[in-house]
């Protein structure tokens, strides 16, 4: 089950990862949520560790950021 969430705006999205190659080489796993299912990536059961989802109060569009 992947992990959702429902934006105040009433709209709800999935979470998904998906690992990018950075300039350097270096592999980097990002998570990011859409509403529609994206062109790559995997849905994510839970949330990362050590990470919140807070919403853009402007646009309601969620995003992970790390807790204090």
């Amino acid at each position: 089950m992947a992990y959702k969430y429902k934006s105040s705006k009433g709209r709800e999205y999935t979470l998904y990862t998906r690992d990018v190659k950075l300039k350097g080489g270096k592999v980097q796993t990002i998570y990011f949520f859409s509403a529609r299912k994206p062109k790559s990536g995997k849905p994510v059961a839970s949330l990362p560790k050590g990470y919140k989802v807070v919403e853009n109060p402007r646009t309601g569009l969620p995003f992970l950021k790390k807790k204090k």
